[in-house]
Formats: C-alpha cells, sequence, structure tokens
C-alpha cells in the first residue's frame, strides 16, 4: 500500500517530487538485477543504472562496510584510498587525462568541469545541446532543457540541435555530422561577437537524454574540429555511457572516437554511493586550482572511494563490458524482430538500448510510449522513456543483466505492445 507513503512525502518534501509509474512502486529490497517491493513482489530493473554492478553487490557492500568501521574523513588529511582509485580509474583513459577532482554527484563533477573550461580559456561561453541534461547546480541546470531557468537561458549559453535518428540535422545521416558542426561553430561565433567568448562544449558521447539516436564514429569529428579551432574544451559527461556499458569500449567517447578534455564522471562509479569526479589533464587542472579555491568536503572520502575501488574491480573481475557487448547485441538483435505499426526504429549500443515510436502522421507517440512503460511495470518490468518528446521507450539494466533477463523483458514487450491499443 502507497498511499500513505505517498501522501507523507507530498506533506514533508513538498509538492511535484516526482515518482515513477501511475502506481508508485514501493521498493524495500534489491539484489543484482532484481528489485522487491513492499508486498514481497519481485520486479527485473532494466532501468537503473546507478547500481551499476548489480543492486547490493556483495564486495561494494563489504568494502563499504569495512572502511565506515575503520575511518571516514576528508582530504585536507592524508589517504591512501583516493590515490589508489585515481590511479586504477586514469589508467582505462588515454589522451593524458591523469588527475582528478573527487567530488559526490555527476552534478558536481559537470560544474566542476565548467569551471575547468573557464579557468583554462579565460572566457566564459558554454554550448550544450537544446535536449539534454547535465544536473542540477545552478551553472548545470542553465545547459539543461527540461526546465528553463527562471528568467530565461543566461547569455553566456548557447544550445544547438541536437542530432536525431528519424529527422536527422541536414536532412540525411550522411549530412547530419557536418550540419551539427556547423550549428556549434555558428554559437561559437555568437558568443564570440557577444563578448563572453567560448569556453566549451558539453556532450554526452551517446547523446543519452536526446534518445541516443544512432551515430556512427567519427560524428563529432567535424564539431570537434570547429572547438579546437576556436581554442575551446570538450567536456565529455560519461555518467551514463561510461563504465563499460556500451560494451565495445569502457567509455563513450572511445566509441564515437575523439579526445575529450575532461571527462566527468558520477552516479554508476560506486555502485550507487555519492561518488562523482570531473579527470582532466594536468596543465588544465593546474589552472583550475590556481583559478578556484575548491575544496569538496566529502568528495574522496575514504568510505566512498573504498566502495568506487571495489565497483571498479567488479567490473573487471566479472567481465561485465563483455557481457554487455555480448547481451546487449543479443538484446538489440530480439528487440529489432518485435512489430508493431507504430515502432519507428530500435536502436543502442550494449546495455543501453531501446525503440522509438511514432504514429501514422509521424508525430511523436509520446502517450503510448507511457502505455508501454505502465504494462511493462504491470509485467513485473521496470523501465523508462527518453528523448525530446519522451516517445523513445529506455532499457539500461544493472551491468550481470543476462540473455535470460533481456529474454524476459523482451517477451513482456512483445505482449504489452500486442495488447496495448493505439490512442485514438
Amino acid at each position: 500500500m502507497t498511499d500513505p507513503l505517498i501522501e507523507r512525502r507530498a506533506r514533508l518534501l513538498g509538492p511535484n517530487v516526482p515518482t515513477f509509474y501511475d502506481e508508485p512502486v514501493h521498493i524495500v529490497r534489491g539484489e543484482g538485477v532484481w528489485l522487491w517491493d513492499a508486498a514481497g513482489r519481485r520486479y527485473l530493473d532494466a532501468y537503473n543504472n546507478v547500481p551499476h554492478v548489480g543492486h547490493c553487490h556483495p564486495k561494494v557492500v563489504e568494502a563499504i562496510a569495512a572502511q565506515a568501521a575503520r575511518l571516514n574523513t576528508h582530504t585536507r588529511y592524508l589517504h591512501q584510498t583516493i590515490l589508489d582509485y585515481v590511479e586504477r580509474l586514469t589508467a582505462t583513459l588515454g589522451h593524458d587525462l591523469s588527475q582528478a577532482v573527487m567530488v559526490c554527484t555527476g552534478s558536481e563533477a559537470n560544474d566542476v568541469a565548467l569551471r575547468m573550461a573557464q579557468a583554462a580559456t579565460g572566457k566564459t561561453g558554454l554550448i550544450a545541446t537544446d535536449n539534454t541534461y547535465h544536473g542540477n547546480t545552478a551553472a548545470v541546470s542553465a545547459l539543461s532543457t527540461r526546465r528553463p531557468p527562471i528568467g530565461g537561458y543566461p547569455p553566456h549559453v548557447r544550445l544547438v540541435p541536437a542530432p536525431d535518428s528519424l529527422a536527422p540535422l541536414g536532412g540525411s545521416a550522411e549530412a547530419q555530422p557536418e550540419a551539427f558542426a556547423a550549428n556549434v561553430a555558428r554559437a561559437i561565433a555568437e558568443l564570440e561577437e557577444a563578448g563572453h567568448g567560448f569556453a566549451g562544449f558539453m556532450l554526452c558521447p551517446f547523446f543519452a537524454n536526446e534518445g541516443f539516436p544512432t551515430l556512427a564514429p567519427g560524428f563529432l569529428d567535424p564539431t570537434v574540429a570547429a572547438v579546437r579551432k576556436a581554442g575551446g574544451l570538450i567536456l565529455a559527461d560519461e555518467v551514463q555511457p561510461g563504465f563499460g556499458r556500451l560494451g565495445t569500449a569502457f567509455w563513450g567517447h572511445e566509441v564515437l572516437g575523439f579526445a575529450p578534455d575532461v571527462v566527468t564522471l558520477g552516479k554508476p562509479m560506486a555502485n550507487g554511493h555519492p561518488v562523482g569526479a570531473a579527470v582532466t589533464r594536468p596543465e588544465i587542472m593546474a589552472v583550475f586550482r590556481g583559478a578556484f579555491g575548491y575544496f569538496n568536503t566529502f568528495g574522496g572520502n575514504p568510505v566512498s572511494m573504498a566502495a568506487a575501488l571495489a565497483t571498479l574491480e567488479v567490473i573487471e573481475e566479472e567481465g561485465l563490458m563483455e557481457n554487455a557487448r555480448a547481451v546487449g547485441a543479443y538484446a538489440l538483435e530480439r528487440l529489432g524482430a518485435l512489430r508493431h505499426p507504430w515502432l519507428a526504429e530500435t536502436r543502442g549500443r550494449g546495455l543501453f538500448f531501446g525503440a522509438e515510436f511514432v504514429d501514422e502522421t509521424g508525430a511523436p507517440a509520446t502517450e503510448f510510449a507511457i502505455r508501454l512503460v505502465e504494462g511493462l511495470r504491470a509485467e513485473g518490468i521496470l523501465t523508462g522513456r527518453i528523448g525530446r518528446a519522451m516517445n523513445t521507450l529506455k532499457f539500461r539494466p544493472p551491468m550481470p543483466f543476462s540473455r535470460e533477463h533481456a529474454d524476459l523483458a523482451l517477451d513482456s514487450l512483445d505482449r504489452v505492445l500486442a495488447r496495448t491499443e493505439v490512442p485514438r
């Protein structure tokens, strides 16, 4: 029974605190890819990327408990685990991305990345896509498009049209890379003309909130050239595609084939313990440290670092990136075999895949996608929606997700598609 909790939430947390699903799920326990509600019903979690190596992974739980029982403090005292972690983390990255600022959330990491770009360039202008989300600090929410900032977007920010699968910029998939880059170049020129200058372009290498459109490696090459020519930085928000989720590479920027100046990390990196990071090159870190007296009390604390280190070890020890590649390919093949008149495209990579739905006129079938998510929830499958019109069904499960779990989810989707009437 969730009604008493809903009433208490409204009374104690205020209005408009979001929940998933028409009938919110009261979760009380998790293990691996499974969640259980207060009535004992089990759900397959095909949505949550935060428990990256699975809910309540024993190794991560043990690392947190052991360190919490020994010591927890901050980085103004010396501690070894933060150094061990940053060494292990940066060993997975190229492009001389060898130093990190540890924080608590992806929002904080992105906030730091914006400051790094401004310190490195001496300019303030920032660019993002017009259908993205990078967090909820005042600075990064000015780049995000879910709700415009009060008073409108600040003058030092430009939002460029996001890439799209069904309606590609420039009129075709072949023309889209240059069309996207042209919009970025135009935004850079506007910022320079307005006197802000151009500091950096922040993007998710998988364009996840944009609806993860199908983009070939090299898509960003013309954009990277425009950014480099203008002297700006490329800020890669890897919160969603990072840590092996895409299967064929550990990082999303590797899949697209570009070199970021700053990489930001968050939710999945410690399996749900609040950890984030901004990783960059030494020369950028030096100017950032010189320009800002940045200190984060909880960023890099020993308990968080123990959780993050254990998570990284589990990814490697359990072969979870290879699992994402193999299971993701299988799931995408099965997804592509589904048939429905409103199913416009199936797409994805690794354990991040889904399907976009449009009606007979080609308009986004948002209401239909809502019904699919609710129908899957009724079948015990938790998933969600994404994209400009929120008409793309999204599967983004914990990394231990197996072929059997994919079969369970997609068999359920097949049944839900068959029984869900199209809106009139």
